[in-house]
């Protein structure tokens, strides 16, 4: 059972943090929880794995968009501000994770963080699992995948040209959004595009293998700007990309129309309407294998210029390369987090 945190320790008070960019005006409310399980074992063939890792439920980003938030009502929370400012921070991710590890059923497999929200949400900057939980596949070798707006990330770089040494990892940023504007106006806490461009520079020259999501599509909002994003990534040094087409629960769609309507008044309609187009008449998709792609004579075109894109700007293209066998329990015996230290706080850096 989650529990509130009425006043979580002033992170100044141990160590120097400063906001990456402006701080978030919704006011937080954090929730700590022993969670019973970390891994979530994955069944669509919409997506590319089969283990995700989330330490954290909510996401202070407060992405319109987000398909996250249809599961925060089952937290008898709400899928709108409720999502941005109530998240819930499972405190005992690294030690899950562990404990995952060492049962004889687990052979290495990748595990992606995060398949839901935000593994480098600012709320990590002070609890720190994100870095933890890395630690660890680190000392058993077990490869990674990451999706991220957060540019906190950079933070981990040495960890993660570590860990790609000994197992794999790959990163990928997810910039649907060629200007800050527009981003920050559907994305309003994520870091924004020039921070998340930064932050895959840096990591590429370290020696990480990084890619760009283009996600999600956003028919007559942001579909002009595929080209340009996957240019200015691939110049910072991003290697493959990929793109998935904007899916609205009823849930999310609530949260993304009125978002919308405020920030875009006069191209609102228009942005519903190609995404009804797209959806063969609905915004949502529930079938597996289409929920991210679209149909119809416009998702061809949109599928043939980021094929075109791709290929003129020299992404790498194919299957993703199978992760190596390298996972090994470490010889030593007990827990490697029996004198970690649980860390708390509040949002610190901005993602």
């Amino acid at each position: 059972m989650a529990r509130p945190v009425e006043n979580p320790p002033n992170p100044w008070h141990s160590t120097h943090v400063e906001y990456l960019e402006e701080p978030p005006r919704a006011l937080l409310e954090v929730y700590e929880e022993r969670a019973r399980s970390i891994l979530s074992e994955n069944e669509s063939p919409d997506l590319p794995y089969r283990y995700s890792l989330n330490p954290y439920r909510g996401c202070v980003h407060g992405c319109a968009y987000c398909y996250a938030r249809q599961y925060h009502p089952y937290l008898d929370f709400g899928a709108g501000t409720d999502f941005e400012r109530k998240v819930v921070v499972k405190t005992n991710a690294p030690e899950l994770l562990e404990a995952a590890f060492q049962r004889p059923s687990w052979a290495g497999d990748a595990v992606m963080f995060s398949g839901a929200t935000d593994c480098y949400q600012p709320l990590e900057a002070s609890y720190g699992l994100t870095r933890r939980c890395l630690e660890l596949c680190l000392a058993y070798g077990n490869p990674v995948a990451i999706v991220t707006k957060g540019a906190l990330v950079q933070r981990d770089r040495a960890l993660l040209v570590e860990l790609h040494r000994r197992a794999q990892v790959f990163v990928f940023l997810s910039i649907p959004f060629d200007d800050d504007a527009l981003g920050r106006a559907m994305e309003p806490w994520a870091s924004s595009v020039s921070r998340r461009l930064e932050a895959l520079r840096a990591l590429s020259e370290a020696g990480v293998p990084c890619g760009v999501a283009f996600a999600p599509v956003i028919p007559g909002l942001n579909d002009h700007q595929l080209p340009a994003v996957l240019a200015r990534a691939r110049e910072a040094g991003a290697s493959r990309a990929f793109m998935t087409l904007l899916r609205l629960t009823p849930e999310v769609r609530q949260v993304f129309e009125a978002r919308l309507r405020e920030a875009f008044p006069l191209r609102a309609d228009k942005v519903l309407h190609g995404l009804v187009a797209l959806r063969r008449g609905r915004t949502d998709e529930r079938r597996f294998g289409a929920r991210m792609r679209g149909e119809g004579d416009r998702w061809e075109v949109l599928r043939q210029l980021f094929e075109l894109t791709r290929k003129r700007c020299g992404y790498d293209t194919g299957p993703y390369p199978e992760p190596p066998r390298s996972f090994r329990r470490p010889s030593a015996q007990g827990s490697l987090f029996d004198e970690a230290p649980h860390p708390r706080g509040t949002p610190t850096p901005r993602g």
